[in-house]
């Protein structure tokens, strides 16, 4: 039951569920990449990415300095019906701003 309503909980907000529509249309996102994409400060960003995690939908990797979130592979049919009804949704998505490189 606790981890039902944590997946309930993340999506609960609307920048969590854009974070979600933008992480599934571009693919592993580097934090620096998104935080410059939706103009937020890290801190906020990482409170998002956390509970996203948390809730099953996000997997992180880390590689050197850099953290990379994606959709956790594979997803139950539950969290996988939830990101296809979201990709459905009618938002505006701010345009992806590459700023990091990887060492």
């Amino acid at each position: 039951m606790d981890i039902f309503l944590k997946t309930i909980s993340s999506l609960n907000d609307e920048t969590r569920v854009k974070l979600l529509k933008f992480i599934n249309i571009h693919g592993s996102c580097c934090v620096c990449d998104l935080e410059n994409s939706f103009n937020m400060i890290q801190s906020r960003l990482s409170r998002h990415l956390k509970i996203l995690k948390e809730g099953g939908f996000l997997k992180v990797k880390r590689e050197g300095r850099w953290a990379y979130y994606s959709i956790r592979m594979p997803l139950d049919e539950f969290r996988l019906s939830c990101i296809k009804e979201i990709m459905h949704l009618d938002m505006q998505l701010p345009t992806l701003k590459k700023s990091c490189e990887k060492d």
